[in-house]
């Protein structure tokens, strides 16, 4: 389970302090995926940073499995699991090497690792390419060896970060199915996205953030009566609409 409490983040711009959270709030039970939802600037890479332990909130705090985040919390590690566009994977390594390297890290037995090891090629279909060099890889088989990476270890919670950047339709296919199976498995799913349209298919709530302030919670049914619109892509825009027109102190209309 994640539950976030009040997170507020302030940093400096020269001068200036920008608030990049500001008493930000939600839960994820387990077996749920959360889409948190935004564009850029609106809070979500510093809510996933303070999550991971990799920087902390001026105030409020991050819950992993009964454990506070925090960078010098040596339980959080084996409570997360990451899977990120952004991680690449060692171009000189194969995916059987990198996956038992990882597994290593989070202290895992051999024998351990290889169980893991068969379970997640199995499931991820990645026996054809086990033992050839990273470097290789096509995109989709890449990023299939990043989903098992974050499996390796399994842990209760999950964050995907933009899974599907870069993927056609079969893999963008292939992280759909991953996360079906993450929510069979009772795991708590927090995913950060910018394509909407795949976070209304795989969500099941979401918290639309705007300039560091969660806007509104909810599952996409209490959105569309919170919000008057179908999509999440019009609740977007219709949400920063109005925020422009508070700002410029213009009166706002649904």
């Amino acid at each position: 389970m994640i539950i976030i409490h009040h997170l507020v983040k302030e940093f400096r711009v020269g001068r200036r302090a920008v608030r990049a959270l500001d008493g930000v709030s939600f839960t994820v039970h387990p077996g749920e995926v959360f889409g948190l939802l935004g564009p850029n600037g609106a809070g979500k890479t510093t809510t996933l940073r303070i999550i991971m332990g990799l920087i902390e909130p001026d105030a409020g705090f991050a819950e992993i499995g009964g454990y506070r985040s925090s960078p010098d919390d040596p339980h959080l590690r084996s409570h997360l699991g990451l899977v990120s566009t952004n991680d690449g994977v060692y171009p000189w390594l194969t995916p059987r090497e990198m996956l038992l390297y990882f597994a290593d890290l989070y202290g895992m037995t051999w024998q351990q690792a290889q169980q893991r090891l068969d379970v997640l090629a199995e499931r991820l279909a990645l026996q054809a390419f086990m033992d050839q060099r990273c470097g290789t890889l096509s995109t989709g088989q890449r990023q299939r060896v990043i989903l098992a990476r974050g499996l390796m270890h399994d842990p209760p919670v999950m964050l995907l970060d933009e899974p599907t950047r870069g993927l056609d339709i079969v893999g963008s296919q292939t992280v759909f199915d991953f996360i079906d199976h993450l929510k069979g498995r009772g795991k708590a799913v927090l995913l950060s996205t910018h394509r909407l349209d795949e976070a209304e298919r795989i969500c099941d709530r979401f918290g639309l953030l705007h300039q560091g302030n969660l806007m509104y919670t909810g599952t996409l049914d209490q959105l569309r009566k919170k919000t008057g619109k179908e999509h999440l892509a019009d609740m977007f825009l219709g949400m920063m609409e109005r925020a422009q027109q508070e700002n410029e102190g213009q009166p706002c209309h649904q």
